[in-house]
C-alpha cells in the first residue's frame, strides 16, 4: 500500500528522509519503486522509536501505512515524537484507541488525518454540507452496498487473520462504506442491529447492517466479499427534497430534487487529491482536515456495536457512549 502511495508522494514534493520496514524483502521492492520514480533512496530503519529517535532532527510528518492492529500504537508515538500523522485505513480497532488517539492528538497539538478516499473527496464533503444545512430536506434513509471478491483475493493474508485485521471484508474494503456512510450523515447512530457470516472464513465476509440514527432516519448497509468479478458499491441518501447517489470511494456525486425527473451528476467541485497532497495542505493550513478522527471515532463505534450486535445474532444495541 506504501508503494501504491508512492508516485503521488513523490509528484505532490515529499521529501522521504527515513523508511520503517521490518520486512528487507519488501524494503528492497520500495528502493525499487522509488528508483522508477527518480526519487532519492532513503535508508532503513526497521524499528519504529529508534527510527524516530535516530532522525528526530530530520522528521516533521509521518505516514503510518501497516496493518489495521498496529495503526493505534504507530500513530500515537508518532504524534508523541512531535510528528503530524497520515494515518491509513481503517484509523483504528476499537473506539476506545480512536478516543485515545484523539486525546493524544489534542495533547500534542499536532495533525491527524486518516487517508480514506470518502472522507477526502470533494463530492462526498459537498453531500455532507448539504445534508447537515437542510438543503434537500430532511434525511430519512441511507443504503449502501459493498461487493467484492475480497475472499479469494486476500486468502492466507494477514487481512484475514482477526487479531491482525480486526475484522473481515466489512472491516477492510467495506470500512471505505461505514466510513464514508459516517462522513454523510453527520451525526451518530443510536440503534445498530448486525448480523455477520464469516462463510468458512476466520472473518466475516458477508455482512448487514441496519441502524437508527439521533435524528430517526434509517440505514442499511450490505457487505458481499464472496462475489464474482465486476461488481462493486454504491450508496443512496434519501431525503424529503431530493435523492443522492455516490460510492464509497467518493468518486461521483449525482443528485436528483423534487420535481426533477432524473439524477444529474454535480459539477464544477474541486477535483479530487491524494492523500498526501492533501495532509500537505492541512498542515500549511490551506484547508480544513477533510478526513479527521472524530469520524473515525463515529466509524469505530458503528463497529464496536456492529460485532456487538452480530455476536447476539442481531440484537438492537447502542453504540458506546
Amino acid at each position: 500500500m506504501a508503494r501504491h502511495h508512492l508516485p503521488l508522494m513523490i509528484e505532490a514534493g515529499a521529501d522521504i528522509r527515513v523508511i520503517c520496514e521490518p520486512s528487507p524483502d519488501n524494503y528492497e521492492l520500495t528502493l525499487g519503486k522509488l528508483e522508477e520514480l527518480g526519487a532519492p533512496l532513503p535508508p532503513n530503519e526497521p524499528v519504529l522509536a529508534d527510527m524516530l529517535e535516530a532522525y528526530a532532527d530530520e522528521l516533521d510528518a509521518a505516514f503510518v501505512i501497516t496493518p489495521h492492529n498496529l495503526h493505534h500504537d504507530h500513530a500515537k508515538i508518532c504524534l508523541e515524537a512531535g510528528l503530524d500523522v497520515l494515518l491509513e485505513k481503517p484509523m483504528v480497532m476499537n473506539a476506545a484507541e480512536a478516543i485515545s488517539l484523539i486525546e493524544t492528538r489534542d495533547r500534542t497539538g499536532k495533525h491527524l488525518v486518516v487517508a480514506f478516499q470518502g472522507g477526502l473527496s470533494p463530492q462526498i464533503r459537498h453531500a455532507s454540507k448539504m445534508i447537515a444545512s437542510g438543503e434537500l430536506g430532511e434525511l430519512r434513509t441511507v443504503t449502501g452496498m459493498a461487493w467484492q471478491g475480497w475472499k479469494g483475493n486476500t486468502g492466507g493474508l494477514w487481512r484475514q487473520t482477526p487479531a491482525i485485521a480486526g475484522g473481515g471484508f466489512l472491516f477492510d474494503s467495506g470500512a471505505h462504506m461505514l466510513n464514508t456512510v459516517c462522513t454523510l450523515i453527520g451525526e451518530e447512530f443510536a440503534t445498530v442491529a448486525a448480523w455477520l457470516d464469516n462463510r468458512g472464513a476466520a472473518v466475516d465476509i458477508d455482512g448487514v447492517v441496519m441502524g437508527r440514527l439521533e435524528s430517526g432516519a434509517l440505514v442499511t448497509l450490505n457487505g458481499c466479499g464472496d462475489c464474482i468479478p465486476g461488481l462493486e458499491n454504491e450508496i443512496y441518501v434519501n431525503l424529503t427534497g431530493g435523492v443522492m447517489r455516490t460510492c464509497m470511494y467518493g468518486r461521483r456525486l449525482l443528485i436528483r430534487r423534487a420535481g426533477e425527473t432524473e439524477l444529474a451528476e454535480v459539477e464544477r467541485l474541486p477535483k479530487m487529491r491524494g492523500a498526501w497532497e492533501q495532509f500537505t495542505q492541512v498542515r500549511a493550513g490551506e484547508i480544513e482536515n477533510p478526513c479527521p478522527p472524530e469520524v473515525g471515532l463515529r466509524m469505530a463505534k458503528l463497529w464496536d456495536a456492529i460485532v456487538e450486535s452480530a455476536s447476539k445474532d442481531g440484537m438492537p444495541v447502542r453504540p458506546p457512549a
